[in-house]
């Protein structure tokens, strides 16, 4: 073997070399420096060699060949006179290896980062690059076996539901949010798991949460001395949420203010005419829930007598099923000022208007470009006063909390026809407006103000909500902390899960997460 190659940086510490063979791998064959070993029963120590075998490890790769070690343990006879073990073999260095084991422990790290990083599959295909043994259940297990609950006191926790498959089984996830790493997972998000959990760690101080109420509920009973704070950002996507249903239950007053209580088909494009068809479907729906509702029935018995779901006749009770036209996500949005600038100029044809805007990188379809085209030339044409199409309530939440100096001139007269005519949505949307400043600015004060006011108007729901969640949203405008770390591992979360194909169990999951924070 050439002499620049260095012993000590091949050979792990604690043993002596007896042959090194070079071939298409590198097999050293040693035995360990100790000249007794102590019984693992009684702790006395012992000279006396019985027998030999021989153990094989493998080790870290050196120069792209694969390491094989070859040990010759030694059997020693027990010198203690009342131990009930006779013969043991001598145990190997703790950062040699361990016992039983078949890989030395700085391979055996080698492998554990591999699977926390990779997984099973990935781990096992990047291991063989690195001519290493070892399969894709070896990686599995060596995750599994290596991972260690934290246990350090735990003072400020996240907690929140993830997904093992959406809209069917839910899971929660505990981040602790001073050390930022995930702590727990529970198999499913039920109160009595979760309070279970919270009992058995009484020392936390605060909770972060969302508004839902089942983890609420789970700490007032688990921890009633802890502090509840509600996620800064939900409360403001709830505020949205609650305009826009605001703006819905509107959308009767807001047809008639814009004068578009009747449709025309004719003015309608093929896509419009689709929509509109299956507007009057969902009116006639709507008008059979309504009917038997006024018979008295409950939600649960129009569910059993019409078969619709929960979630349809909730909302065609609170009004929230009004658009005409709903609009989705175009992949114009960003060219409409493009286009716009082009048809005043006086190109009218969607398929040259198509292919300027291919040469911009524009993605999408011909018959996107086309049904534009056509709205544009019909609206146009219409006469003077015929009734307009009304945008979606998705889209006039949009156009009514967006400035004024970013709409154009058509959306800032409809948003200004909206706000003469229907006064309450225009108040709706001055409390958002405060609500959401309330939020930004950490007013605290203002809340007791904002929740009286609001009880009186569309906001009503929203407001009563807030009401009875009064000290989390308060706590929010105090606190520090928020759920965006625990949002975050959630993140982290389904990144693994869809790395394992979202066939990992859930021990393996926190296996992972907490291997890796």
């Amino acid at each position: 073997m050439p002499r620049s190659l260095r012993l000590g940086s091949v050979i792990p510490p604690g043993l002596v070399v007896d042959h090194i063979e070079v071939g298409a791998g590198l097999t050293i064959t040693a035995r360990p420096i100790a000249a007794s070993a102590r019984c693992p029963r009684c702790e006395s120590v012992s000279s006396r060699v019985y027998s030999r075998y021989t153990r094989t490890l493998s080790d870290l790769p050196v120069a792209g060949r694969r390491v094989v070690i070859t040990i010759s343990v030694r059997r020693f006879r027990c010198v203690g006179p009342e131990c009930r073990t006779k013969i043991f073999a001598e145990r190997l260095e703790p950062n040699l290896a361990a016992a039983y084991a078949r890989r030395t422990g700085r391979l055996e790290i080698l492998v554990h980062h591999l699977g926390l990083a990779l997984g099973g599959r990935p781990a096992e295909s990047f291991a063989r690059r690195l001519m290493v043994q070892a399969s894709r259940d070896t990686m599995l297990r060596t995750v599994r076996r290596r991972a260690q609950r934290p246990t350090e006191p735990l003072n400020v926790i996240g907690i929140d539901d993830w997904a093992f498959r959406r809209g069917h089984r839910y899971g929660t996830l505990i981040c602790d949010l001073e050390r930022r790493r995930v702590i727990a997972l529970l198999p499913d998000r039920e109160s009595g798991t979760v309070e279970a959990w919270l009992s058995a760690h009484p020392e936390i101080a605060i909770l972060a949460r969302d508004r839902g109420g089942c983890y609420g509920e789970a700490a007032a009973r688990a921890l009633p001395m802890a502090t509840q704070v509600a996620d800064r950002w939900h409360l403001m996507e709830n505020a949205s949420a609650a305009f826009l249903n605001a703006v819905r239950k509107s959308m009767t007053a807001i047809r008639t203010a814009v004068g578009a209580t009747m449709i025309d088909p004719d003015r309608l494009t093929c896509a419009e005419r689709l929509q509109y068809e299956g507007y009057r479907r969902r009116t006639a729906t709507a008008e059979a829930i309504l009917l038997l509702s006024r018979q008295g029935m409950s939600i649960r018995q129009i569910v059993r007598t019409t078969g619709h779901s929960r979630k349809l006749v909730r909302n065609v009770l609170c009004g929230l099923t009004g658009d005409v036209f709903r609009s989705r996500q175009s992949s114009l949005e960003a060219y409409l000022p493009r286009l716009d600038a082009e048809w005043m100029a006086g190109c009218r044809n969607g398929a040259e208007l198509w292919r300027r805007l291919r040469a911009d990188g524009f993605a999408g379809s011909l018959r996107v470009v086309g049904e534009w085209a056509t709205r544009r030339r019909r609206h146009e044409q219409a006469p003077e006063g015929a009734s307009g199409k009304v945008p979606s309530a998705r889209l006039l939440a949009r156009m009514m909390t967006t400035g004024r100096d970013g709409l154009s001139k058509a959306e800032a007269v409809t948003v200004a026809t909206i706000e003469a005519a229907v006064p309450a949505l225009d108040e709706a949307r001055s409390l958002l407006s405060g609500f959401q400043t309330m939020i930004r600015e950490r007013r605290p004060p203002d809340l007791d103000t904002w929740i009286d006011t609001a009880a009186r108007g569309l906001f009503a729901s929203f407001a009563n909500g807030l009401s009875r969640d009064r000290a989390a949203v308060a706590a929010a405008l105090v606190e520090p902390w928020s759920n965006g770390q625990t949002e975050g591992q959630i993140t982290r979360l389904k990144l693994v899960k869809r790395q394992m194909y979202g066939r990992a169990k859930l021990d393996l999951l926190e296996a992972r997460l907490i291997g890796t924070g």
